[in-house]
């Protein structure tokens, strides 16, 4: 019997064309696609997601978050993301990275649902957003009730390695 060797899937967070194509170059499999990360990433410009398709040999998703700070959204700034997630979807990007959250820190899973429902067959990840959650029990059911398909945690901490008790509980 062979034993299961399979390398765990490396993917990084970058800015922009130039971080993802270093990525790349450095063995990445998958980038999440970023602008601004010292706001903790928000949607990248249009043409940067062009310049990305035609250069990536490695699929990429695409965050979609209008602004930095928190994850309550106006309807304004909801209603952009829904157009961003469709006009991601129109250019053949291999995912969404997405996350909204009620006030009292649930995820919101009507807009989220409509998040998943617009992406199509994109790959869709809710991204840190998870970690402001209450409960992360509950928002890991909510998730999965709103169909999205990966979620990106530190285990509501800084990193994955303090982390890890509530990632193997999750």
């Amino acid at each position: 019997m062979v034993a299961d060797t399979q390398k765990p899937l490396i993917e990084i967070c970058v800015e922009g064309i130039d971080g993802l194509l270093a990525a790349q170059a450095a063995g990445a499999d998958r980038v999440e696609l970023c602008a601004s990360l010292i706001e903790g990433g928000i949607t990248p410009s249009l043409g940067t997601v062009r310049a990305a398709l035609e250069s990536a040999t490695i699929p990429f998703h695409v965050i979609v978050r209008p602004r930095g700070g928190d994850f309550l959204y106006s309807e304004a700034e909801y209603r952009s993301m829904l157009a961003d997630v469709e006009a991601l979807r129109e250019l053949g990007v291999a995912g969404v990275v997405v996350g909204c959250l009620t006030a009292d820190g649930a995820i919101d899973e009507a807009r989220m649902s409509a998040l998943v429902e617009a992406a199509g067959p994109l790959n869709v990840t809710c991204h840190r957003a998870f970690d402001m959650t209450r409960d992360p029990a509950e928002a890991l059911e909510a998730l999965i009730r709103c169909k999205v398909g990966r979620v990106l945690t530190s285990g509501k901490r800084d990193t994955a390695l303090e982390g890890v008790e509530l990632l193997a509980e999750l």
